[in-house]
């Protein structure tokens, strides 16, 4: 069993007609399996209301189950004894920080969450600068939360959780506030604590080009999981992605788009880099462009001249 494992699980949210008395049922979780390994990069994607955030809360014990069951470390988060340990076993960032940071100095943010826990005083402020360094925000240890920019309140926040010792780290949509700098401090923080630390990560976002760097990805729709694998293996399935109202990464869209005018490109392409390198050993017969049928140089797709109206990349 890995350190999260979910098995048939259903989550119903009840809502009650004040007037009528009446109870009804929305299935948001509806028989979900998920089996994540310690130490790995986990994305979960998903349109609004997919049921990402609700499988997110199960994690923590925020929610539990209306069936089937999710245990943490192989504790069952049903069990009232074991939220105290399921908590610091599976901390929680939510998407707006300042719902999560309460104190007045950065320093004393991140420390409160090991002072309710019992821990000493010296290793309390050894966590605080571990985990303010983890994040880069050590020379920000002395200011307001209220004066830093929203990624560097998110690192704040993320530092507050590091500093538990938490073994996996669930990030609820932690960017969907941010503006694309913060979203690239917050990334480069969470990609740096899983791969230095081997903190278990699980990111929930509807950003694509987040999840590029995940060990795997899981798809949710209408509360259940309908793709899982590899960011190449989910983004090498364009057409079904847009089917559950999902784009993909840029690149990935714009390679896409040239298969289908006849260059011959592989699936799943992630990167810049990987685009442009592709893009290199394309090679066209008698150096025909597909798109505008003009000739290139020496049959080479990437060096074919841009003409009026063209769209392509010159590597010229």
């Amino acid at each position: 069993m890995g350190i999260v494992k979910a098995a048939h699980l259903i989550y119903d949210y009840i809502t009650r007609d004040d007037e009528t008395g009446v109870e009804t049922a929305s299935r948001a979780i509806d028989d979900v399996d998920l089996d994540i390994a310690a130490g790995d990069f986990i994305a979960i994607l998903g349109h609004n209301g997919s049921g990402k955030s609700t499988l997110a809360k199960h994690m923590n014990a925020l929610l539990l189950p209306t069936g089937g069951g999710i245990w943490i470390k192989n504790m069952d988060t049903r069990d009232e004894s074991s939220i105290w340990d399921i908590r610091q076993t599976a901390g929680m960032v939510f998407q707006n920080p300042d719902n999560q940071i309460i104190g007045s100095i950065v320093e004393e943010d991140v420390g409160f969450g090991p002072e309710n826990m019992g821990v000493p005083t010296d290793e309390i402020w050894k966590r605080v600068n571990d985990s303010l360094s983890a994040v880069g925000m050590t020379e920000y240890r002395e200011h307001s939360p209220n004066k830093l920019s929203g990624g560097q309140k998110q690192r704040v926040a993320i530092a507050g959780v590091m500093a538990m010792h938490p073994e996996c780290i669930v990030l609820d949509e932690p960017t969907a506030m941010l503006d694309p700098n913060g979203r690239k401090e917050v990334l480069k923080t969470v990609r740096r604590l899983n791969k230095t630390s081997g903190v278990t990560v699980i990111l929930i976002t509807h950003y694509m080009d987040e999840v590029i760097h995940a060990d795997k990805v899981f798809v949710m729709d209408d509360g259940k999981i309908v793709m899982e694998g590899t960011p190449r293996e989910i983004f090498s399935q364009v057409e079904k992605l847009k089917e559950l109202r999902l784009d993909v990464p840029q690149v990935t869209e714009l390679a896409y788009e040239l298969k289908l005018k006849g260059v011959p490109l592989p699936d799943g392409i992630l990167t810049i880099d990987e685009f442009v390198q592709a893009l290199k050993q394309v090679k066209m017969p008698k150096g025909a462009d597909p798109v505008s049928g003009a000739p290139g140089k020496n049959g080479n797709l990437a060096h074919t001249q841009k003409k009026d109206g063209d769209a392509y990349v010159d590597q010229t």
